[in-house]
């Protein structure tokens, strides 16, 4: 693959910075975290992080996140700490200032999956070393940056492209859209009405796209909105924490699954993309996901990628 944002020097630094969403981020970061990304999936061994180490903190489970962070760190030779929220003391009543002070004087970055991005915000306030976010209740920016790198691989390019993400206007929607339209993509979301994106995210991706000359728009047809796109996106209908909700949310998205049938207003070259885990015949049929249009294992390999991107230009 020929990357549009190739660079002369692969070591892409933004040493020292926290992220925790592409909001505070220009184009030209992007680029060159792409950049280093394929640099790093063609060259995956090495020593960058020699002697360097991650904290993990999990308060929410993971597949992706722990292992792509974990094996990202031992293929540039460093190490990884998986740190469960239950059983350190931020579990037990310690305050998350002291936890981030704390961790801070001990490992070189930490990765954060919680509940709450403003908890994510005040360790990355308290923290003395980088903070990552690896998920919270309004961005998942790793997820988004590895969308993004794989739909460069399959497009050749970003600007232009018409992406439509089908379903809950959620923390991946958030990431996705705002990520999309600093490249210069014209991202589509396509919700049931009540289940749109924050209204303040929204207009804060409409202003990165206003800037970047990208767009975002929201739809509430699944089938006027995925006309002409090059790629459709979908996630699961009930994230985690929303168990609850799942039969009200059922009734709700009907009409929303992608299917055979949705993807035939898409252009003929058309992928699909899923973040995983997927409950197949709900938010996706089996024939779109486990088909040719797909490239969701694609995408979830460049997690790894992408953060070892990440993770070499904070630490470096």
């Amino acid at each position: 693959m020929n990357l549009m944002y190739e660079m002369m020097n692969h070591t892409y630094s933004l040493k020292g910075k926290n992220v925790n969403t592409w909001l505070d981020f220009s184009q030209s970061d992007i680029s060159g975290l792409l950049a280093q990304a394929q640099h790093l999936k063609e060259n995956p061994h090495n020593n960058i992080l020699a002697g360097k180490t991650l904290g993990m903190i999990f308060e929410k489970s993971s597949t992706r996140t722990r292992v792509s962070f974990e094996v990202g760190m031992f293929q540039m030779g460093g190490h990884a700490l998986y740190l469960n929220s239950r059983d350190i003391q931020i579990g037990r009543g310690e305050t998350i200032s002291d936890t981030a002070k704390v961790l801070s004087g001990y490992v070189d970055a930490i990765m954060y999956r919680t509940t709450s991005h403003e908890k994510l915000q005040e360790l990355a306030e308290h923290a003395t070393i980088p903070v990552i976010n690896g998920l919270c209740d309004q961005y998942h920016p790793c997820q988004a940056l590895a969308d993004i790198f794989t739909i460069l691989e399959l497009k050749g390019k970003l600007a232009g492209i018409k992406a439509v993400y089908v379903g809950d206007g959620n923390n991946v929607a958030h990431s996705f859209m705002i990520l999309g339209v600093l490249m210069g993509m014209d991202i589509v979301i396509a919700s049931p009405k009540g289940y749109e994106p924050d209204t303040e995210i929204l207009a804060k991706a409409k202003q990165v796209a206003v800037e970047n000359n990208g767009s975002v728009v929201v739809e509430h047809e699944p089938i006027k909105a995925v006309e002409d796109a090059d790629v459709v996106y979908t996630d699961v209908w009930a994230s985690m924490g929303q168990e609850g909700e799942a039969e009200e949310r059922m009734q709700a998205f009907q009409g929303f699954q992608v299917n055979d049938e949705l993807l035939k207003e898409a252009k003929a070259d058309v992928h699909f993309l899923h973040c995983l885990p997927a409950h197949r015949e709900e938010e996706v049929t089996a024939s779109v996901i486990d088909g040719t249009r797909s490239a969701v294992f694609q995408q979830a390999e460049n997690r790894l990628h992408v953060q070892k991107a990440i993770l070499q230009s904070v630490i470096g």
